[in-house]
């Protein structure tokens, strides 16, 4: 089997005294350079913003959920076009719409970041923390438990790449009466969830206010810094929050679960939207 995500690895299994050789699936990591285009005092500009380790695929809307997500654009009218470069394949250029200059003195980020690692690249403690368009949002709804516990189930049938190479992360959103809507994947955690904001940013969705995001691992801080920047009220993770995610969940008026399972999940902040 081979699509732009998987690729295939001769390898040798070993199972007791048993020896033997075969092809194994792999998910793919290359690097995608993302850029971006406009106009400044007359002139044409065009810089590199991040290169980022990621799965190929959804690449239009990986660049522009990170550009959300780090606050350079806030909004699907301030991009102008989206395309790959035609002399490198893992080369994204986002052409900003006219009359828009993006700040971008405020991304204080290195120029690579791994794909497990987001913040990483951050060049200070103060230039982790990006301010919500959609902070301090009012809402009254809540969730019955028991539209929790089929999340997991449902998760785990559409990670078509995960099901292959067992190397995916997945961020997969859902409607507050627990219906699936859609799912991305990508070695990187922070990456699929830019990849899912992407498409809900170029779909004019946002905000997320009335959805629930469900991570396949941990919930790390800047996977809820992202949600918060979707205005995202619910994150469930399948795995552990972080004490900093926490915090920001907390700090954000978000409802954070994690251990989410089958029958059990922890409540960490916002218990009162789960009834």
């Amino acid at each position: 089997m081979e699509t732009s995500s998987i690729t295939s690895h001769k390898i040798i299994r070993i199972n007791g005294d048993d020896a033997e050789e075969l092809d194994d699936h792999l998910a793919v990591e290359e690097p995608l350079e993302i850029q971006v285009a406009f106009q400044s005092e007359g002139r044409k500009e065009r810089k590199s913003i991040s290169v980022t380790m990621r799965t190929p695929g959804n690449d239009h809307e990986l660049a522009v959920g990170f550009l959300f997500t780090e606050g350079i654009i806030h909004s699907q009218s301030q991009i102008g076009g989206i395309a790959h470069s035609p002399f490198d394949e893992n080369r994204v250029v986002v052409t900003f719409s006219a009359g828009f200059e993006p700040k971008l003195g405020s991304l204080e980020r290195n120029f690579y970041t791994t794909s497990s690692c987001g913040v990483c690249g951050k060049a200070s403690i103060d230039a982790i923390k990006t301010k919500s368009a959609y902070a301090n949002a009012q809402d009254n709804w809540v969730l019955k438990k028991e539209l929790l516990y089929p999340l997991t189930e449902q998760i785990a049938r559409h990670q078509n790449t995960f099901e292959t190479t067992g190397g995916l992360h997945a961020s997969a959103l859902f409607d507050i009466s627990g219906q699936f809507l859609m799912l991305r994947e990508d070695v990187g955690r922070h990456n699929a969830l830019d990849k899912l904001i992407g498409a809900t940013l170029l779909a004019n969705q946002l905000p997320l206010d009335k959805h629930i995001l469900l991570l396949s691992g941990r919930a790390s801080f800047e996977l809820i810094q992202k949600a918060a920047m979707a205005g995202i009220a619910v994150v469930a993770a399948i795995g552990a929050p972080s004490s900093l995610a926490v915090q920001l969940a907390e700090e954000s008026g978000m409802t954070l679960i994690g251990f989410l399972k089958s029958n059990k999940f922890n409540i960490y902040t916002g218990h009162h939207r789960i009834r």
